[in-house]
């Protein structure tokens, strides 16, 4: 291979809205009573014609199975030649009326060009043998249809998952049977999955890479070749800096390009998570910055007023998140100010969350917005952080700008802390309300105490129950169970902890308790 075969447009018509149907399923219908005859035993149908003209050429658009009588056959070689020429995929011969047996030469002639020659029966009728391929189509379709559906989830699963990039990679990957490699514009790889091909194939895959690369205008979005046996296939990634999702395959499957499109979406959003309308302003915060400007001068470039919250995270299995990986998160967190660290530190992902800008209200015919007189903006809003799979994050309460570096250190204190009670989420709150006023060692002491008599199964389910201010149809829901089951649950507790749990003191008091487990 010298260079990389670019994406031709077909030589004839598209063919159907449906995979092909080999030509070994439909000898498998035993009810045709087809019988190949001559010719290769693999061909791939397209379609299904039927002529008696002497030379059906120009009106075939390639893969037919073309059914005949041979009414009008007299010179079977020439007959055959240009069959094979229009691109027919197979040709079926109809025994009787017009011959009792199919004629030796076309037998010859279809060895000769290896098409496939099959026999058909008095007793069966074209429009049968029609009909069967239209519904074996169908039936492929279905199936088409069921594996990039089930390929979509199975993608789109992988990319909620902590580490989505590599994961969405093993899934394509799974899903293609293949190699499936994430390239940089240089050919250098990021992330890969998948059985690595021959290395001739690998070099080649490179080379690909690089055709597709958005590193000079009109490169092809993407590109297709066969190395050795091996399919190969590059697409360009939307917004990934020259960032190239490269497959290398032994077959090549009806779906396939669904499949690799899916996954192509999918990395060119979790691999530019930074992209974005506000790039601009983000490289002059930072150049302001290292020119000498303070925190406080450019953050309204970085977003809106109001309380920043930091975010220390960790991976759960303890690997070191690469920026990829680490981007997605903050792109899932709200924010592209994002901190991967170093490969040589603990692992710690940093990000800097602004506050939710306010909903803009309707303005008046002056242009600002409708208030009385006095009545102060309503403010920005500290954003809700919530667990991540996968992830163990520690995060400072809402802090305003000047006092981010206490809040950073308050950040890795509530990530250490997740990570010793093994928790997912640790948010560095003040403790307020009535709970403050007591030492939290007897409070948990009290609720051992009290709760001593319930078992694990009990105690959530009257967790579960007061959660939900007795509704024993949606406790049963929250759990999965009957709801003569949570009664029975419910009547146990007040057995064993000798309460009346219509009493709204006693509810409190173990809503309490059970609020410290």
């Amino acid at each position: 291979m010298d260079e990389p075969s670019m994406p031709t447009p077909p030589a004839h018509s598209p063919g159907p809205p449906a995979p092909p149907i080999p030509l070994a399923e439909l000898l498998a219908s035993k009810d045709l009573g087809l019988r190949r005859i001559a010719g290769p035993a693999d061909a791939d149908l397209l379609w299904v014609h039927t002529s008696e003209m002497a030379d059906p050429y120009p009106y075939l658009l390639g893969g037919e199975l073309l059914l005949s009588a041979g009414v009008l056959l007299t010179d079977p070689d020439h007959y055959v030649g240009r069959l094979v020429e229009a691109g027919a995929a197979a040709l079926g011969f109809g025994v009787r009326p017009v011959y009792e047996a199919v004629p030796e030469a076309l037998i010859e002639a279809c060895d000769r060009y290896g098409l496939p020659l099959l026999e058909v029966p008095p007793e069966t009728p074209f429009t049968t043998i029609a009909r069967a391929v239209w519904r074996l189509m169908a039936e492929a379709r279905h199936r088409e249809l069921r594996r990039v559906t089930r390929a979509q989830q199975a993608l789109a699963t992988a990319a909620a998952r902590p580490d989505p990039v590599p994961a969405v990679l093993h899934q394509l990957a799974t899903q293609l049977s293949g190699r499936a490699v994430l390239l940089t514009a240089r050919g250098e790889e990021v992330h890969a999955a998948g059985r690595r091909p021959p290395p001739e194939a690998a070099a080649a895959l490179t080379r690909l890479a690089r055709v597709v690369a958005r590193e000079r205008p009109g490169s092809p979005a993407s590109a297709t070749d066969t190395h050795g046996g091996t399919h190969l296939a590059a697409y360009a990634l939307g917004g990934g800096e020259g960032l190239v999702l490269s497959l290398a395959t032994r077959q090549r499957e009806s779906g396939d390009h669904t499949v690799a499109g899916i996954a192509v979406v999918l990395l060119s959003l979790l691999a530019a998570p930074h992209q974005g309308a506000d790039a601009a302003d983000r490289s002059a915060a930072l150049v302001q910055l290292l020119l000498g400007a303070t925190p406080a001068e450019v953050a309204p470039l970085l977003g809106p007023d109001g309380p920043w919250t930091v975010i220390h995270a960790r991976r759960s299995d303890g690997t070191t998140p690469d920026a990829l990986t680490a981007g997605a998160l903050g792109a899932s967190l709200g924010s592209a100010l994002v901190d991967a660290g170093r490969e040589d530190d603990d692992g710690t992902v940093r990000v800097l969350l602004p506050a939710t800008a306010r909903e803009a209200p309707p303005q008046g015919d002056d242009g600002e917005e409708p208030r009385e007189p006095g009545e102060p903006r309503e403010p920005p809003r500290a954003r809700t952080v919530p667990p991540h799979p996968g992830w163990t994050l520690g995060v400072s309460t809402p802090t305003p700008l000047p006092a981010l570096a206490a809040a950073d250190t308050r950040a890795a204190r509530a990530l250490a802390h997740a990570e010793a009670t093994r928790t997912p989420l640790t948010v560095d709150a003040p403790v307020a309300g009535l709970a403050a006023l007591i030492p939290p060692g007897q409070a948990a002491a009290h609720a051992r105490t009290l709760l001593a008599p319930l078992t694990p199964s009990l105690a959530d389910t009257l967790r579960c129950w007061l959660s939900l201010h007795g509704s024993w149809d949606r406790t049963a829901v929250a759990l999965s169970v009957h709801r003569n089951t949570v009664r029975q649950r419910i009547g146990r507790c007040a057995e064993l902890l000798d309460v009346d749990l219509n009493d709204m003191d006693v509810r409190t008091e173990l809503w309490f308790a059970l609020r410290q487990e």
